[in-house]
């Protein structure tokens, strides 16, 4: 549920109404921390809402500009077949995607919807083969 870089870290799973901030675990790695506890990533799930305090911004790296210019996103995870890179992205309203650690810390936003899941709906069950 975590991107892999943050296996050593304490984690929980993100709920709606969930309160979170962008924030650097370790050296290199940036995540969603908790609101109860800053050294607590909250681990989303594909297809999960967030709206942001303010418009996205991303570390600053010219000349690409750091607004990234929408207040709402969609979790991700990009680069599946490639253990070794970050998976977590957002996906904005535009089709752009932004790798979380990339984001610029210190950034709120909150949890507005979980991804809609199929537990608990039955599978239906193979159909028999008709003997003649």
């Amino acid at each position: 549920m975590c991107d892999y870089s943050l296996s050593a870290v304490k984690t929980r799973p993100a709920k709606v109404d969930d309160k979170l901030t962008t924030r650097l675990f370790g050296w290199s790695t940036r995540g969603f921390a908790a609101s109860e506890d800053k050294n607590v990533a909250v681990c989303l799930l594909p297809g999960i809402e967030l709206s942001f305090a303010e418009e996205v911004r991303k570390v600053r790296s010219w000349p690409w500009r750091s607004v990234v210019g929408h207040k709402t996103a969609i979790f991700r995870k990009i680069n599946q077949n490639n253990p070794t890179v970050h998976h977590d992205a957002l996906e904005f309203p535009d089709g752009q995607m932004v790798l979380l650690t990339l984001l610029e810390e210190g950034q709120q936003a909150t949890v507005l919807q979980l991804p809609v899941t199929h537990e608990g709906a039955r599978t239906p069950e193979p159909e028999k083969a008709k003997v003649s």
